[in-house]
């Protein structure tokens, strides 16, 4: 299934054999202290910058009905964000991973977010929609 949406990512995870458990990381786009002259009018152009990691969550593909779920659960914590990373963790035996189980996983998605390795997790505008980042 291709993902071209959060919507498409929730209905995804819900026809997975096994149970699954979303992992989410927001984070939002900063500029480095020793970045350049281009850098920063890329910067604030709109362009560019550091994705540093500013909080993250795990829940359940029921938990969820929209994006906007999600996007209204993080409002509430005050943080401006720009991007929310999302990869699942699969269950077995009939039964999601425990929020418990969730949290190493989580873990070690905030720390590749901000080594910059960010191939395995789908990235997320404000609206829902997947960001191809170069």
């Amino acid at each position: 299934m291709s993902i071209s949406s959060f919507d498409d990512l929730l209905q995804a995870a819900r026809q997975q054999t096994e149970p699954q458990r979303l992992l989410f990381v927001f984070a939002s786009a900063d500029l480095p202290e020793d970045s350049t002259v281009a850098q920063r009018e890329r910067f604030l152009a709109g362009q560019g910058g550091a994705l540093v990691p500013i909080m993250c969550v795990d829940k359940t593909p029921e938990e969820l009905l929209t994006f906007a779920d999600l996007a209204e659960e993080s409002r509430q914590f005050g943080q401006d964000w720009s991007i929310v990373f999302a990869a699942a963790l699969s269950g077995s035996g009939g039964l999601a991973p425990s929020s418990e189980a969730a949290e190493k996983p989580l873990q070690r998605m905030v720390e590749a977010i901000k080594a910059g390795t960010l191939g395995t997790f789908i990235p997320f505008d404000r609206q829902g929609l997947p960001v191809t980042l170069a």
